[in-house]
């Protein structure tokens, strides 16, 4: 496998001498550094602590990944009424709502936050808006659990959009007292065509110092935007539950790319090739690299012979463990074996 450097300011750019039947491997791609670090305090838990360990919801969205670790011991459940009263949970990566915590305390569990760091982020900034008398907008799918958990932080006064025409038919108690937010995962050019459409409703709206939208939800994005040009397909390796895996299969589409999401290679239809001589491949921000490998290997077997890895920038993004799981280890007894 080769690795190319692509000159993001020519997104047109080509090589004329590379062979017709080729993969271009996305990077960055598959796990961020809040997937890692959810992905790492459960897999600490479980050697700290040992089995079982309770996680409120998927602690990433990726079905392979919460198999692997319901393999070795994590009990997944919708609501934390299913854990034992004194047992250890964990919250998912995308946070959860001061009426969780809240419910933990009553059921006197022992919390392990995995929260991303930067969905901590946007919480923070809503409480901050809340205690300043704004109206909050937050941009953002109703269903996510991390909308679900950023509107619990001040409920009363957010109201959650997610098309223009509901930017359009808002109501706030004072239009010049209004600030904005957004899910982490959205779309770039979502989020953007939402935005403007509330600086047009709100002339005055605030917003937060720094876009709510991660570091890799947009890189993931910027890279298939510079690649789907030279690709008559792109392939986006994550699960259907996965906001930033669908929302990579959008930008393709939206640039006229044929894409997939697929779970793993098996779900790959043999139809989609025909006449394809280039697919690209990504993965979303919570989907493990094995899966691509695969999907790798099955073009491969497919006749796709020439595999080239394209960075379209780097990507070092490092999250430290939470306080509560860095001292358990250090006071928790070895695990018997």
């Amino acid at each position: 496998m080769t690795t190319l450097t692509l000159d993001t300011t020519n997104p047109g750019q080509s090589d004329p001498a590379i062979p017709s039947k080729r993969v271009l491997l996305l990077k960055p791609r598959g796990f961020c550094a809040g997937v890692v670090r959810a992905i790492d305090i459960v897999q600490i838990a479980l050697e700290t602590f040992g089995a079982p360990i309770y996680v409120r919801k998927e602690i990433v969205h990726n079905s392979y990944v919460v198999t692997d670790l319901a393999k070795k011991g994590a009990i997944f459940v919708n609501e934390l009424g299913e854990v034992p009263e004194g047992a250890r949970v964990i919250y998912s990566a995308h946070g959860v709502s001061p009426a969780v915590r809240q419910h933990a305390r009553e059921r006197k569990l022992k919390v392990i936050d995995a929260t991303c760091p930067l969905v901590t982020k946007v919480h923070l900034e809503a409480i901050k808006f809340s205690k300043q008398g704004y109206s909050l907008v937050l941009v953002g799918h109703r269903d996510h659990e991390e909308v679900e958990g950023t509107q619990g932080e001040a409920p009363e006064v957010t109201q959650v959009v997610s098309t223009v025409a509901e930017v359009e038919a808002l109501l706030v108690p004072d239009p010049n007292k209004v600030a904005y937010l957004t899910q982490t995962t959205l779309s770039l050019d979502e989020a953007n065509t939402m935005i403007q459409a509330l600086k047009k409703k709100f002339p005055n709206i605030a917003g937060p110092h720094a876009q709510d939208i991660c570091y890799a939800t947009e890189n993931r994005q910027v890279a298939v935007k510079n690649v789907a040009h030279g690709a008559d397909l792109v392939l986006v390796v994550g699960s259907r539950n996965s906001s930033n895996s669908n929302r990579l299969v959008e930008v393709s589409k939206n640039l006229d790319t044929n894409s997939y999401l697929i779970d793993s290679a098996e779900a790959i239809q043999a139809e989609w090739l025909a006449g394809v001589n280039t697919v690209a491949v990504t993965a979303g921000a919570s989907a493990p690299e094995v899966l691509v490998q695969d999907v790798v290997n099955y073009l491969q077997d497919m006749g796709y012979g020439s595999v080239d890895e394209v960075e379209v920038m780097p990507e070092n993004v490092r999250f430290g463990l939470p306080p509560e799981i860095v001292q358990a280890i250090a006071s928790a007894p070895p695990v018997q074996q």
